[in-house]
């Protein structure tokens, strides 16, 4: 016995510009049938809860698949999969496509060439399958912008819960930004942690989808962006303080990258902050009130 229930969409061209749309989703527990083989031309993630079954792709292998796992289905790829006849399993998919499927593929979100992904926890993903799900409802006006959101949700969720995720962050990536702000060489990061460099090419790669050089790239320049907005310090002073000992090299990198000078980013961005912005998150489930005016 299963019990299957699913909805399917067709976004219009104007949807497909937000990057991702929604194609379908469905909720299902039980003994299911086998699916495939088939080859579909979108994306399809497919979140398996509890129980166990198997996944077979092009190379023929049959792969086990046991709860909490992931199993990606992308474009022209064949593929054939089925919960165990004896155990069956709970799952939730969302079809979606769009432009913007490339480029989670490239920072390494979407996995082609890894189709069963092991994961720790599948509670946050399935939470956005539910939004999408609740999103199905008939008449609902923002139906394909919700499911659309819920996608990138999704995707997210997925990459954090992954099982070869560290819950506390990755420590390289924590490493590399504290840092971050020396002058060293990629190679010098890499033999701090005893690697090599390519080593720690592949391990930010992974855990960043992006390069040593661009991930300290990002911290140098967002680190910048504060003490511009924050601070009225020089921009010789500014380079120095995230690693630039050669202001004039700051200073034509920033409007490369930042897509203006960091003169200009301080006029449009800078406001006056005496001892400089906190470094304490507020918490969103109880964040600061501003207590009443007395009068």
């Amino acid at each position: 016995m299963y019990h299957t229930w699913m909805r399917y969409f067709t976004p219009g061209p104007v949807h497909h510009r937000l990057g991702l749309v929604c194609l379908g989703v469905g909720l299902q527990h039980g003994t299911l049938p086998t699916v495939g083989p088939r080859t579909l031309d979108h994306h399809v993630a497919v979140v398996v809860s509890a129980g166990a079954g198997w996944y077979r792709g092009t190379d023929g292998r049959r792969t086990a698949v046991t709860a909490p796992s992931l199993i990606w289905l992308t474009p022209g790829t064949p593929h054939h999969y089925g919960a165990d006849p004896g155990t069956g399993w709970d799952e939730a998919f969302v079809d979606f496509s769009g432009p913007a499927a490339a480029t989670y593929t490239e920072l390494g979100y979407i996995e082609p060439d890894r189709p069963v992904v092991p994961l720790a926890d599948a509670a946050p993903a399935r939470d956005a399958i539910a939004r999408i799900a609740r999103a199905a409802r008939p008449g609902n006006p923002l139906l394909e912008v919700e499911t659309g959101a819920a996608v990138h949700e999704l995707l997210v969720a997925l990459r954090r819960a992954r099982a070869d995720t560290n819950a506390d962050g990755d420590p390289v990536l924590a490493a590399l930004a504290r840092d971050a702000f020396t002058p060293l060489s990629v190679a010098e990061h890499a033999a701090r942690h005893g690697m090599t460099p390519a080593e720690l090419r592949t391990a930010v790669r992974r855990a960043a989808g992006c390069s040593p050089k661009d991930y300290l790239l990002t911290v140098r320049l967002g680190r910048a962006k504060e003490l511009l907005a924050a601070t009225e310090l020089p921009v010789s002073a500014v380079a120095r303080r995230v690693g630039y000992d050669d202001p004039a090299y700051f200073s034509r990198l920033f409007p490369r990258r930042v897509g203006t000078a960091p003169i200009r980013f301080r006029e449009q961005q800078g406001r006056s902050v005496p001892g400089g912005w906190s470094d304490r998150v507020p918490d969103p489930e109880h964040p600061p009130t501003i207590p009443p005016r007395s009068v």
